[in-house]
Parts: C-alpha cells; structure tokens; sequence
C-alpha cells in the first residue's frame, strides 16, 4: 500500500484522551472523520501524523497543546458583571454560554468561577492548553 500524502483526502477514526487517559472525544460511534491532508482541515498534529501512514495502518500519537486547540490564554479569560446576564441565564460552574462579538461573530464560553457580584468565563477551546493522545485509523483513501 501506497503511503498517504499531502493532497490525498482520507477517511479516518479516531479516539482522543488526555495524557491521564480520561476520554474526550471518538468518531467511532459515527462515520469516518473525512480531510484533505495538508489543507488544514484538521488539527496539525493529526494531519502531520496521518501524512506518510497507509490505508489500514493504526497508530497512537500524543499532540501537543500547541497543534491541537492551542495553549491557554489567560486574555481570554474575563469578569463580567453578574448584571449583564439576562435572568433567565442559568449561571453555574462549568456552564457553556454563548456570546455575540461586536463584529457578529458567536464567541462560547465557560464559566469557570462566579461569586455574587461577577461571573468570570473562559472564550479559550475547553481543552486549550492540553496535551492529547489519539489512537488514528486510517480507513480509506478517497477518490
């Protein structure tokens, strides 16, 4: 078998943890996650691993933080006023918010701390900062 890549679109599955082995996310309940390898389709660490792989091989990579959603940025962190939330809002720790930006753009957000005065949410990727391991299969190549 040929080796994948740059160019080829690819069908894969995959099954992602944390260094510790906690679960966070797998396509193997579904269909094949489908990409064109270095289009930029998929996060970096995958892509760069998948390329030079053959259809049918798995293997286990871990992906920095860096090429996965990215290191924490601690300016995306702010207080808000309790007072800017509408009401209705329910406003718990670990709860997912969305936002508009002024240019339109939909911003989610975690709230990770509130007291009674402030509610303080994070607009980073919940796994910003994290260090991933992925079990990669690669089930097809496409066209």
């Amino acid at each position: 078998m040929s080796e994948i890549k740059s160019g080829d679109v690819v069908r894969i599955h995959y099954t992602g943890k944390l260094t510790d082995g906690t679960p966070v996310d797998s396509s193997r309940q579904g269909d094949p996650v489908e990409f064109k390898v270095g289009a930029g389709q998929i996060m970096p660490g995958i892509e760069r691993h998948v390329e030079g792989m053959a259809v049918g091989a798995a293997s286990t990579v871990t992906v920095p933080a860096e090429e996965a959603f990215g290191p924490h940025d601690a300016a995306r962190v702010q207080d808000v006023p309790r007072t800017a939330f509408p009401p209705e809002v329910q406003l718990e720790m670990g709860a997912r918010l969305q936002a508009n930006t002024q240019d339109g753009q939909t911003l989610d957000l975690t709230v990770v701390a509130l007291d009674e005065e402030k509610v303080t949410v994070d607009a980073n990727h919940p796994l910003a900062g994290e260090d991933l391991v992925f079990e990669i299969e690669v089930i097809e190549r496409v066209g």
